[in-house]
């Protein structure tokens, strides 16, 4: 047995829907957002020969916080690709989905809709502050950006939510 099987293992157990929910808010789906996580603890187990840590061990802890920083950079390259596949789903047959017994209430569909309409900077900056609950700093060192540029995204994101969200309340008030 590989000294990282056990670490795998306790992390799918204990912090497994935690990363596909993060995954989730990151991409719009949960479906797409289970295999984010499955492709992320892909990338960080195969690779990994020797412990992080000097005793030998592997924390949970660690190889969360790998496969987070994994999830993220896979969401923002595979954005393009996914943005792409968007375009040309509808060409093929049966493309319509149906809703099944986990569908959301319609609040959340709306919350959903909005963060979707977000480009792949704004959302991560949103999901990384509001639901990591990270500091502007944390996120600009996780995204590689200036403190500058995360302000600037929250902002456009918070002020691209309340219209969105404010359109959505006015609707179902008519």
């Amino acid at each position: 047995m590989s000294h990282w099987e056990p670490v795998l293992t306790d992390l799918v157990r204990q912090r497994g829907g935690a990363l596909v929910r993060y995954a989730a808010l990151l991409c719009g789906d949960r479906a797409e957002g289970e295999d984010l996580v499955q492709e992320a603890l892909t990338k960080v187990f195969a690779v990994m020969r020797k412990p992080p840590r000097g005793d030998g061990g592997v924390a949970i802890e660690h190889a969360e916080a790998y496969v987070r920083r994994t999830v993220l950079t896979l969401y923002l390259d595979g954005y393009r690709r996914r943005r792409r596949w968007a375009a040309v789903r509808h060409l093929l047959p049966g493309s319509e989905s149906t809703a099944g017994p986990e569908r959301h209430s319609p609040d959340r569909l709306d919350v959903d809709r909005a963060l979707a309409a977000l480009g792949p900077r704004q959302r991560a900056c949103m999901v990384l502050r509001y639901y990591a609950d990270l500091t502007v700093p944390q996120i600009a060192d996780e995204l590689g950006v200036s403190p500058g540029t995360v302000k600037r995204h929250l902002h456009d994101a918070g002020l691209h939510l309340v219209a969105e969200l404010d359109e959505s309340l006015e609707g179902d008030r008519r």
